[in-house]
This record gives C-alpha cells, structure tokens and sequence, in this order.
C-alpha cells in the first residue's frame, strides 16, 4: 500500500554534504589539476601509488608527476568527455613511466580536471572485457520483470563474488523493497522487505542519479584526506562524480551494523528518474577490480534499457486493455440510455479490469450504487468535497478519510476509493471502492528509527531483522495500470456525458476531436507536398531561360501534381487509375487527332504514393516530347504500353516516332533526372530511356506491391481536346469580360490572380476576401464575371453565389475540394476551378464565358 513517510523531521544524513568530504578511499588516489596544468589538490596516499619520493605540493606541473605519454592520454580523455557527469575512463595507463599500470577515471568539477586512478588487474582485464556479449545475452531472454531482475541479481553476483545481491525498488512514498536477490546460504533472505525513505538521504538520491556507481571497498579502513582540504577561497573540492569519495560516518555506521564489509551499489534509473537500485553486500573487505566494475556498470545500463522495453511493453498492453473497455463502453451507451441507468453495465464492463468492492456513480443529481458502497445521504454530503477536495483529476487512495474527513463516517465498510470526476467543478463523479484490509508490512528493523530532530545525532539501527508493523484501515494499492486505466475510463465517460448533451455541444465537442486528427494529418501532408514543391522550384531554376519560362515549368510540374492529388483524392486517398493520369498530361499536347496517342493494355490502379511519382514522370516525358520530340510535329506520335509481368509488376513502354531526329542531350536538367531517377529511387523500380534518331523509347517497371487489383476495364482510344497551347487566340474583345470580381481570402491567391487577369486583357479587376465586401462590389459596378473562393475562411460564399445569379452574372467557383463538384454546381456556378489554377485555367474559362 502507499504508505506516505512523515517529512516534519530530516534524517541525519540529510544535513551533510556527503559530496564536499575532502577525503578518498584508500585503495586509489586522486590529483586535481587547474587549467595551467598545476595540481590543485591531491589525496595523501598519490605518492605512494605512483612510488613518488615526496608528496606532490600544489602547484607542481602535472607532467613533473605524470609520465609524457599518459599526460597525452589523460588530456585525450579529458578532451572526450560528453558532459560534465558522464566521465571518461582508460586501462592500463602507465602513468610514472616505471612500467606500473592503472585503471584511471577523469571529470571535471569546480573548474579542475579530476583525475582518479588504482592499480590494474593485468591479468583479469581481458577476462573481464569477454563477459560483456554473454551477459547482455542473457539478459535479453528475460520476458518479464521478475525474470529480468532474478536474472540481474544472479549475473552481477556471479561476476563481483559478493554475498549478498539485491535488486531493489522505490515506491511512491520513495520507501524501497527487495524484489530480488541472490545470496550466500548462510545469510538470511532481505527478499520481499521494505526499507523507509530516510534510508537513502534526498542528496543521496541525486548523487546516485548523476553518478550511478559507488564502492566501498572496506567499512573499516581509515578514509584518506585530500590535501589541501579547500582550494585558494575556502570552497570544498566537489566529489559529486568521484569514484574513490570517502563515505559518511553516519552511512559507515548504518551498514556496519548490517552485519556489511564491503559494498557497492548501482544506480538504476529511467527517464532521468531513480527506479531502483543494484545493492551487492560483502562481510569481508571486497575490491572488485575497475575493469570488472565497469562491467558490472555496463550489465546495468543494459537492464536499464532491458527494463524500459518491458515497462513499455507493459504500458502498451495496458492501453489496449483499456482501448478495448472504452470501445466496448461508448458502443453499449450509443443508445442513449442515461449515465445512471447504465451503472450495471459500466461495473459489468471493469469487472475483471479493476478489482473493487463496490461502485458508486453520481451524475445530473441522480445517485446510485453497487455492492459496498456509502448510503445515498452519505455520498451526497461527500460529494461537493471530492472536486476541491481532491482536484479535477483521477485520484487514488487507500483510506479516503486522509484527505476527506467526512469519509470517515463510513471508513469501516469502504477505505479505498478511486475517483473518477466527470465534469469540472460540479458533484458528478464515479468512485470505486475498496473495502478496509488488515495488512502486515515488513520492514528491515523499525522504520522510525531513521530519523533525528535537529541537532540530535543519529544512532543508526543496530537490528535489520524483519521488523513487522500491522496497518489498519487502509484498503488494498491502487496499482499504477489500474489508476490509468481508470484515467481512461473517465474520458470515455466524460465523452458519453459530451454525446448524451444538447445538440450543439455534442457536435462541438465531436468536430473538436475530429479537427485535431485532421489538423495532424494536414500538417503532415502539407508538409510533405511543401517540400515538393520546394524541391520542384529549387532544381527547375537551372532550365529556364527566362522568368516566365521558370512559371511555366514550375506551373505544369505543380499542376501535374495537383491533377494526381485530384485522382487520389476522388477514391478516398486511395489507388487511382493509371490511364486517366496518361490521359490527362498528353491530352494538352495531342490536338483534335486521336491517331497521336496509341494507348493499349489493360488499366491499372496505382496506390497514393506511387501515383505522384508518376504523375511528374509522365508530366517531363510529355513536356520533352512536346518541346523537342515527336509531340512538337504535327504527324508525331506516341505509343504507350501497359503490360504487367509474370511477377505481377507493371511494364509500362513509352514509344515516340514521326517527330525530328532526336539526340540524347549534353546535359540532364531536373526534368531529366525526374525520368531516370524517380522510379528507381522512391518506388525501387527500373527506368531505362533511350534517345535514338527516330524518337525517345523509354521502359520503366512499377513494382506490384505499388499496385491494386485494376477495375477490368481494357484502354480505349482516347479523345483528346484541341492543345490549348497551339491554338489560334479568339480576338480579344470576344475572349473575355471588361470587369471582373475576385473574391478570395488569400491574398497572395488574389494577387496572382488579378496579375493573370491583367495579362490576360481584363481592364477592370476587384478583389475582396469577404461576403460584405462582395455583395457591395456587386451593388456597386455590376461584373461581368467573377471567381469565388468556395470557402472565404469562416463564412461561406452562398450569399455571394445567389447575388451573382440574381444579377445574371456569369460566376465560378474557386476550391481545393476535390469531392462535391455537383453541390458547387447547385449553387449556379458555371464550372470549378480546382486549386492550384494558373493563367492557363482562367484563360479557357474567360473563352468559355
């Protein structure tokens, strides 16, 4: 259960500064070195390790102690480091040149390089380093929490030689307990006992998250000062990230009466929390060597990461629990039933999900209940407490009354309670209950023993045998699954609350949720066309001469797309036929001859994402054939051939004759590049193209998983319109109208499309972006024509539609839909102009008017 330590008193070991000690642990010593190279400090016992004939003072150049080749490894190292917790290491350094190796760790802090370093395990080091595969290995095999844990228990005691390894966890109230272990027969088990939170200090804690690995190698053995104590201005010397700091008195006291020689404890943590730790206990001094600790470090970090994977697992499975009871839910409330009247339902449903005794449900005044739970009078005088009482949030508790007094009228038949509120600052909430449990909790010696007013000492515990304490009134824990799958829960209910409003609300709230899914996925496809056409713009800059001659490539590249997106979009986003996109690029180019465009096979069906592709590919080859091939003669043809494969794929042949001589050119533009490189790169097809005398012959191979199962229809001939772009111009005056309206709420838009007009020979053109504004310029001067924007923001252009037809005015509408033309065209208009439209569009429906 959540049992909350009281923090009115501090531990004594929450008022030392456990990382200002100035003193190291004897089996290693440490320099500190200033940014001149000069020693800053160093522990009494360097010159005995390093066999140096006096103590070096402060001052001394660190290469008057230090070897030239390890300085060159030390300043590498320190060069290395990622950040100011993460220290570099190096094995095996010889640091005086005598042929003496050791084991060194740099950091920084304080503006010093710290440098630690202990005698190398020569002959182990390579043991140690080859049990790095098989650890990992195995614990990769653990498929839960129990296992992983066993498992971490069983290998890190099998590598360090320790009596005694325990795996151990924090709960909420930040108390601990041993959920694995590994020990000598003769010790007795620690497993399954709680440790108080005042057994690990707050700044502990921290230590422990930053540095995530401490040893001590002998309880007994006589800490070595670092010398000087403080530096030049009285400050400590920071050992926050010291692998050889010295311990408390108060911490040495605590495990020597643990019956503890040696030991040394890892730091679990995930998502830059303490999770738990590693604790490996020894009744005698114990030092394993720094090569295998680093090991033992490692296998850590791998059940960290080995920890996460299960937890998310976990967490995954819970939200699909969860998904499925909330599915099971809104489908049984479709109906309309009231919330209360649907109470045996909703119990039915958490029945198996969320064990509890009994549930109350309080919604529009109605009260009721199921098994143990409060009387109607007495929910009602708790009710208005939950909400400013508890907050707006599910809540979880084990005894009610803590935080609601006036629970305790009824404490003795329900204690526990998970509140769901359903709605922001009134009554209507859903409680599950739990009945009171006597419940035994075993502590590791007497848990009040842990703390000291101010200015008393600390007398650690002497015992550790299992110490029991009886608690009362408290139900059965909440677990973290069930608080979120009652988190859930009460979405859902607050949603069937939103449905089972008036009308408009309702409707809110479901244009609200369906506006957020269709936002994300906008943005994720407008992204993605931006940076199409942000890749078309900057690679067709390079083929044109002029800047008119850069609109037009752009603008067919863009259309092409815009054509594609129309196919795509008429089926629901999904696959479009292949022949309706060969026919719409060639149809411009083809004039009123059918004979140009020789289409045989079979239609196919081709998914979204390979649909642009070849949209842009046919697009180049029709633009090239146009421009240089047999497209830009008057007798030239083209003949394409669809054909799929044994393998299911497509083969589509382009075939070009009866133009002028062709010859591969000297350079490849963007367009090029489009034709020969798009299909092999975003479909992992093939692109074969040829420039022979007699015309362009291209192949190309769509994959099958890029195809859908084709509506049966054989390929007819097609029937071209005349090609716009050869065509004789009418004569001005009977081309187009003196006076036209724009009404548009994008201004960049209405600016493009006035400059088209213009050039066009339009004299007269006024541009609004609101209903108001237009219903006034039709009052005002009469047009002779107008373009409309569908949708002008948040109003719509219906009134401005009936105006027009009311002045007989001829009126198209403007739109990025691609469904719903028939609907456009009740409104009177005389055709859709589809979005993205160009001078091109405007021109043919000037004609058209």
């Amino acid at each position: 259960m959540n049992l909350h330590q009281r923090s009115d008193t501090l531990t004594e070991c929450d008022r030392e500064a456990i990382h200002h000690i100035a003193a190291v642990q004897g089996f290693g010593g440490l320099l500190a070195v200033d940014a001149q190279g000069l020693l800053a400090h160093a522990s009494a016992n360097a010159a005995d390790l390093l066999g140096l004939a006096e103590h070096p003072e402060p001052g001394t150049p660190l290469a008057a102690v230090i070897a030239p080749a390890a300085c060159t490894a030390l300043e590498a190292a320190l060069a290395s480091l990622a950040g100011i917790d993460t220290p570099e290491r190096r094995f095996g350094l010889d640091l005086t040149g005598t042929g003496a190796l050791f084991d060194c760790a740099v950091h920084r802090a304080c503006g010093l390089a710290i440098i630690e370093f202990e005698p190398h395990a020569r002959n182990d080091f390579a043991d140690h380093v080859s049990m790095i595969v098989p650890v990992i290995a195995q614990l990769e095999q653990a498929s839960s929490l129990a296992a992983l844990c066993d498992t971490a228990a069983r290998l890190v005691r099998q590598m360090t030689g320790y009596d005694r390894v325990m795996i151990y966890r924090f709960h909420p109230d930040e108390s601990g307990e041993v959920i694995a272990e590994d020990r000598d027969e003769a010790l007795e088990p620690f497993i399954g006992l709680r440790y108080p939170a005042a057994d690990i200090p707050q700044q502990a804690r921290e230590l422990f998250r930053r540095n995530r690995f401490r040893i001590i190698a002998d309880m007994d053995a006589d800490a070595v000062p670092i010398v000087p104590a403080t530096g030049p201005e009285g400050d400590p010397l920071d050992l926050s990230m010291s692998m050889l700091r010295a311990h408390s008195k108060m911490h040495l006291a605590y495990m020597r009466n643990m019956g503890v020689g040696a030991s040394l404890a890892i730091a679990i943590v995930r998502h830059d929390r303490l999770w738990g730790m590693i604790s490996c206990h020894h009744r005698t001094p114990r030092l394993p060597p720094y090569s295998l600790r680093t090991v033992a470090e490692l296998l850590s970090q791998t059940f960290s990461l080995m920890l996460d994977r299960l937890l998310v697992a976990q967490a995954d499975a819970l939200r699909e629990r969860a998904r499925q009871l909330n599915d099971r839910l809104l489908l049984r409330l479709a109906g309309g039933v009231s919330l209360a009247d649907s109470l045996p339902m909703i119990e039915q449903l958490l029945r198996g999900t969320i064990q509890h005794d009994g549930i109350s449900l309080f919604a529009d005044g109605e009260y009721r209940a199921s098994g143990e739970a409060p009387e109607e009078a007495e929910f009602r005088s708790l009710a208005p407490l939950l909400a400013s009482t508890l907050g707006g949030a599910t809540h979880a508790s084990t005894r009610l009354a803590d935080q609601v007094p006036e629970a305790a009228g009824f404490a003795h038949k329900v204690a526990g309670a998970l509140v769901l509120p359903l709605s922001r600052g009134t009554r209507d909430s859903l409680v599950l209950w739990r009945r009171p449990l006597e419940r035994v909790v075993t502590w590791a010696g007497d848990p009040t023993k842990a703390v000291a007013a101010p200015g008393e000492l600390l007398q650690p515990r002497a015992s550790f045998a299992a110490w029991s304490e009886t608690v009362r009134g408290h139900s059965a824990d909440w677990t973290a699954e069930e608080c979120e799958i009652a988190a859930r829960l009460r979405r859902t209910l607050i949603e069937v609350i939103l449905r089972m409003s008036e009308d408009l609300t309702r409707e809110r709230a479901r244009a609200a949720q369906q506006q957020d899914l269709l936002i994300a996925e906008l943005n994720h496809r407008v992204r993605n066309i931006l940076g199409l056409i942000r890749a078309l713009v900057s690679q067709s800059q390079a083929e044109a001469l002029s800047v008119p001659g850069f609109a037009a490539i752009v603008g067919g590249r863009i259309a092409a797309l815009a054509a594609a997106h129309d196919n795509i979009t008429a089926r629901n986003w999904g696959p479009a036929s292949l022949t309706r996109l060969i026919e719409g690029e060639l149809a411009p180019y083809c004039g009123e001859s059918r004979a140009r465009l020789r289409l045989t096979g079979d239609d196919v069906l081709v998914t979204p994402e390979a649909y642009t592709i070849l949209a842009l590919v046919v697009h180049e080859l029709a633009t090239n054939s146009a421009k240089y091939g047999s497209l830009s003669a008057s007798a030239g043809t083209v003949d394409i051939t669809l054909a799929r494969t044994a393998f299911g794929d497509l083969a589509l042949r382009w075939r070009e004759s009866g133009g002028p001589p062709v010859t591969a050119p000297t350079r490849h533009g963007f367009g090029s590049t489009i034709i020969t490189r798009s299909i092999p790169h975003d479909l992992q097809g093939e692109a074969d193209v040829r420039y022979k005398l007699s015309g362009v012959e291209a192949d190309f191979l769509i994959p099958s998983r890029h195809l859908a199962p084709a509506d049966g229809e054989r390929i007819r001939r097609v029937a071209v319109p005349r090609n716009e772009a050869h065509r004789e111009p009418a004569p001005l005056a009977a081309m187009q109208p003196a006076r036209v309206l724009v009404v548009e709420d994008s201004i960049i838009i209405a600016l493009d499309t006035e400059e088209n007009l213009k050039r066009l020979g339009v004299g007269d053109v006024r541009l609004e972006s609101s209903v108001t504004g237009a219903l006034a310029a039709i009052a005002e001067a009469r047009p002779d024509f107008a373009i409309i924007d569908f949708n002008l923001g948040g109003e719509s252009s219906e009134p401005i539609a009936e105006a027009l037809r009311a002045a007989g005015v001829r009126f198209v509408l403007a739109t990025g839909y691609a469904e719903g033309a028939g609907g456009f065209e009740r409104m009177g208009a005389a055709a859709v102009l589809r979005k993205p439209y160009g001078m091109t569009e405007i021109e043919r429906l000037l004609i058209e008017s």
